[in-house]
């Protein structure tokens, strides 16, 4: 019997009860029984990057995140903006994945959920396709600004449009495995 498809999400909020969070476990509620989807939580573990230390010290943490994106099939992205840019634990993660081309031709999503958040998401794009090499289709993509008004207080996403957008973009990372 073949082994299930996966798909790895990471968060790039280390806030638990993040909206980030809260729309990553939602997509999880709308994965097929076949695949296997894991919500990725050592973000805030990872050693600060420094390339020094991937000359026979790699850290374990790191040397974890990059076996468990190798094991995926897919990898979905769900961040915050912070001060304008990707929130710097989210950079810290991205960055140990140059070196090892962990994201090289990976079928990608990314959602950017904050009050704002284009400048955040024109630049995750930006590094996920142009750095890291990963396969990020157009629709592949949302922005969802004002994220907490299309929640409700226990993190439940209730905008309709909101929920479709999700469903297509969640469609669209399936279909390119």
């Amino acid at each position: 019997m073949p082994a299930n498809k996966s798909v790895l999400a990471i968060s790039g909020s280390l806030r638990a009860g993040s909206s980030n969070h809260a729309i990553l476990r939602y997509l999880g509620g709308l994965a097929p029984a076949d695949f296997d989807y894991v919500i990725y939580d050592g973000l805030a573990g990872l050693a600060h990057f420094d390339p020094g230390l991937d000359a026979g010290q790699t850290p374990s943490p790191v040397i974890e995140l990059r076996q468990l994106l190798a094991n995926a099939d897919a990898v979905i992205i769900c961040s915050p903006e912070y001060a304008f840019g990707v929130p710097g634990s989210l950079k810290n993660l991205l960055d140990w994945t140059v070196g090892s081309g962990s994201l090289e031709g990976k079928p990608l999503a990314l959602i950017t959920a904050s009050t704002g958040g284009q400048h955040a998401h024109a630049a995750l794009q930006l590094i996920l396709k142009s750095a890291l090499g990963g396969n990020l289709p157009a629709d592949a993509t949302l922005l969802i600004p004002f994220v907490r008004t299309k929640m409700d207080g226990g993190g439940n996403v209730v905008d309709i449009e909101t929920k479709e957008a999700l469903h297509q973009v969640f469609n669209v990372l399936l279909t390119a495995l």
